[in-house]
C-alpha cells in the first residue's frame, strides 16, 4: 500500500515555469484543487520562464499562431487585473525581411488571412516611419502593426503562481517528479518525486519544458522530438543622446528580422540604456549537463545592428548577457496533447514551445486545462500540435517555408 503525501488533488501540474503556472491558476480559478509542483526552487533560472523581457506580436508565418496571440492580449490583462500590477507593456511591432522570403511572405499573407491592422512598407517608408532609427536593405520590406509589446518573464511566473494560490492550489518547490504511474486501487495517477514524496490526483498536467523528453520516455517509454537549446540574449548600449530614441513608450517597435540570421529585440526597458537584440538560436544541450556558455558567434549579429541602427547602437559587443533555453520541436510548433497509452485522457503534456511560446502562455494554460478538465480545447484546432504527427513525418507539420531558429554546432 502506498503512502501518500498529504491530500489527494483533482489536477496535478508537473513543472512551474509560465505554462505550469498559467495552468494551475487556470485550474484552480475553475474550482478545482491543484497541486503545482516544480523540481528547483520557484522563479528560478535554469528554464525557459526567467529574465527580463519577452516579446508579444501576433505576426506569424503560421497563420494558427495569430488568433492565439489575440487572445492571450486580453488574458494578460484579465489576470493583471485579478493581481493588480502590470507584467506586459505596449509597443508596436515591427518585422522586416527579405521581399522575396518565403517564411516572410507567408507573415504578410498570415496578416490579411487573419485580418490584423498592419502596413507593409518599403526602405524609404522604414526610414521615414522610424525617423532614421531602422534602415533595411534595398531589397527587403517591413511589416507595421500596433500589436506588438514587452512582458516581463519572471514577474509573470510569479504572477500565475500567487494567483494559483489565491484560488486554493497548493504550490510545492524542489520536488522533482521521477515517475508518473496509474492508481491501481483509487484510479487516479500516483506522481513520484526523488525524494520519496508521492501525491495522488485524478488527473495530471505536465509542462517540463526542457525535460519533456526525458520525463516523458521515463512515464511511458517513448520519446518526443523536443531538444533542448542554450541561447544568449545579449544587451547592447544605445550611443549617448540617443537612450530616448530606443526606449518603450515612445514609438520604437519590438521587432523581429527574417534574414540570415533571424534577429529579434524589443525596446530599452529592463536596462536604461540598453537595448536587447539577440540571435533567435542556439546550441543543442543537455538541460542537467549545460555547457552555460560560452553563446554564439557574434559577427554577423554586430553587422545586422551596424546596418539597422545606424550607427545609433553601439555594436563592438554586448554589454551583458543573459542564458535561456528553448524546447525545440523539429517543426517549431507546440505539443499540447494526451500523453495516451494506458493514462487514456488523464494525463496532458504541453512543452516543445521553441522560443517563441511565452506569449501565449496564458491561452496555453486554458487549452492545458481545457483539455485535462473536459477532454477538449475550444476555439482552437489542435491538430497542429498532436503529438502523432511525428509519426506520420519524423519533422512534423510540412511547412512552405524556411526554419526560423538557427541550431548551431
Amino acid at each position: 500500500m502506498l503512502n501518500f503525501s498529504g491530500e489527494d488533488f483533482d489536477v496535478i501540474v508537473v513543472g512551474a515555469g509560465i505554462m505550469g503556472s498559467s495552468t494551475a491558476y487556470q485550474t484552480s480559478k475553475r474550482g478545482h484543487k491543484t497541486l503545482l509542483l516544480e523540481q528547483f526552487d520557484f522563479l528560478h533560472h535554469r528554464g525557459s520562464s526567467h529574465g527580463e523581457s519577452r516579446t508579444i506580436r501576433p505576426t506569424y508565418p503560421q497563420d494558427y499562431y495569430c488568433s492565439m496571440v489575440l487572445e492571450s492580449y486580453t488574458l494578460w490583462e484579465q489576470a493583471e487585473s485579478e493581481i493588480g500590477y502590470k507584467v506586459s507593456f505596449k509597443a508596436s511591432q515591427f518585422d522586416m525581411g527579405p521581399a522575396d522570403a518565403t517564411n516572410f511572405k507567408a507573415l504578410i499573407s498570415s496578416c490579411r488571412k487573419n485580418s490584423l491592422p498592419h502596413q507593409v512598407l518599403d526602405k524609404a517608408q522604414v526610414a521615414q516611419k522610424f525617423s532614421g532609427r531602422i534602415h533595411i536593405p534595398e531589397d527587403w520590406v517591413g511589416v507595421s502593426t500596433e500589436y506588438g509589446g514587452v512582458i516581463k518573464p519572471t514577474k509573470a511566473v510569479s504572477m500565475f503562481q500567487t494567483l494559483a494560490l489565491k484560488n486554493g492550489a497548493v504550490l510545492r518547490d524542489n520536488m522533482e517528479v521521477k515517475d508518473i504511474k496509474r492508481d491501481g486501487e483509487g484510479g487516479g495517477l500516483v506522481v513520484f518525486t526523488s525524494n520519496g514524496e508521492k501525491f495522488r490526483g485524478k488527473k495530471c498536467v505536465v509542462t517540463v519544458g526542457a525535460w519533456m523528453k526525458k520525463l516523458v520516455k521515463t512515464v511511458i517509454g517513448v520519446e518526443i522530438p523536443i531538444q533542448p537549446l542554450e541561447t544568449t540574449v545579449c544587451y547592447w548600449r544605445i550611443n549617448e543622446g540617443h537612450e530616448t530614441d530606443y526606449a518603450i513608450g515612445g514609438d520604437f517597435p519590438t521587432f523581429a528580422s527574417y534574414g540570415e540570421p533571424y534577429v529579434y529585440g524589443t525596446p530599452s526597458l529592463e536596462f536604461p540604456g540598453l537595448i536587447k537584440v539577440a540571435v533567435h538560436g542556439g546550441y543543442a544541450c543537455d538541460p542537467d549537463k549545460r555547457p552555460w556558455g560560452p553563446g554564439i558567434s557574434l559577427a554577423a549579429l554586430k553587422e545586422w545592428i551596424q546596418g539597422r541602427f545606424s550607427g545609433l547602437v553601439d555594436s563592438a559587443g554586448p554589454v551583458a548577457t543573459q542564458l535561456c533555453m528553448y524546447s525545440m520541436t523539429p517543426d517549431e510548433d507546440f505539443v499540447m496533447d494526451f500523453l495516451g497509452g494506458e493514462f487514456g485522457k488523464d494525463l496532458v503534456i504541453g512543452g516543445g514551445f521553441s522560443g517563441h511560446g511565452f506569449k501565449m502562455a496564458p491561452v496555453v494554460g486554458r487549452i492545458l486545462a481545457d483539455l485535462v478538465l473536459s477532454g477538449e480545447a475550444e476555439g482552437v484546432d489542435l491538430k497542429h500540435f498532436r503529438v502523432a504527427r511525428f509519426n506520420e513525418n519524423p519533422k512534423g507539420n510540412v511547412k512552405a517555408f524556411e526554419d526560423q531558429v538557427g541550431t548551431f554546432q
